[in-house]
């Protein structure tokens, strides 16, 4: 089947409209950034990833949807269903090295409200993980203080019920709402875990003693890597969406 799909420009902020074929999958359709096999993904992609929310239209009938790329091995799985449906774009798959997008088009609630951009709240927690780190790396290069001390165990005691939030309340909501996720949702929660080890330990020596700035910097190369792929991949979905669980600090 054709659907027309609109999204807005990633640079220009403009609407832009494509004819796709699609794949029905259960309420969603999927539609494959094939780009006729090109080595590069085409200009819609990329627009959708900037702001997932777009506009489709199937049979004479617009709708808002949720334009969600589908991770790892549920990509694979989603293109497999595309290809005993259209076997072309295994064909466009094999002309090129890139792995070929699968993305999923979930209609959007036309009654939903968009309370608040929840992406952008995520940036603005993650700036103060950011500046508070830095703060400590600064101050233990000088002279780890009480002050510094206490400072530092509440970072990690808000680092820790940060990530639990979003381990049991943010990833959960979006793993059952956008399943082609999950692979991506599960390798951030192993980095949660990981990150929590390195937490551990410097709560331990700042309860103890005083801690290196080694001991910061390898935290804060753990947590700085894992937060930059935590807003590529969720701050755009979360903005786009009307309403999700996200956690507070404190």
């Amino acid at each position: 089947m054709l659907i027309s799909l609109t999204t807005t420009g990633a640079r220009s902020g403009r609407r832009h409209t494509v004819q796709l074929g699609a794949v029905p999958d259960g309420d969603t359709h999927l539609v494959v950034a094939s780009a006729g096999g090109a080595d590069r993904h085409p200009a819609w992609f990329h627009n959708l990833k900037a702001n997932p929310r777009v506009t489709t239209e199937i049979d004479g009938r617009a709708s808002g949807a949720i334009a969600v790329p589908a991770a790892a091995e549920e990509r694979d799985r989603l293109f497999d269903l595309v290809v005993g449906v259209a076997p072309g774009y295994a064909d466009y798959q094999r002309q090129t090295s890139r792995v070929i997008p699968v993305v999923v088009l979930h209609p959007e609630d036309p009654d939903a409200v968009r309370a608040r951009a929840a992406g952008d709240e995520l940036v603005a927690l993650h700036g103060w993980f950011r500046a508070e780190l830095a703060a400590l790396r600064a101050g233990a290069a000088v002279e780890f203080t009480d002050d510094l001390r206490s400072n530092c165990l509440a970072f990690c005691v808000g680092l820790e019920r940060h990530h639990m939030g979003e381990d049991y309340a943010v990833f959960s909501f979006l793993q059952q709402r956008f399943p082609e996720l999950s692979p991506a949702l599960e390798q951030l929660r192993a980095e949660h875990v990981k990150v929590a080890r390195l937490r551990g330990e410097l709560s331990v020596l700042a309860a103890q003693g005083a801690p290196s700035t080694s001991d910061f910097d390898r935290l804060a190369d753990e947590l700085t890597g894992h937060l930059d792929r935590e807003e590529a991949l969720l701050v755009p979905l979360l903005n786009a969406l009307p309403d999700v669980p996200w956690p507070k600090v404190g």
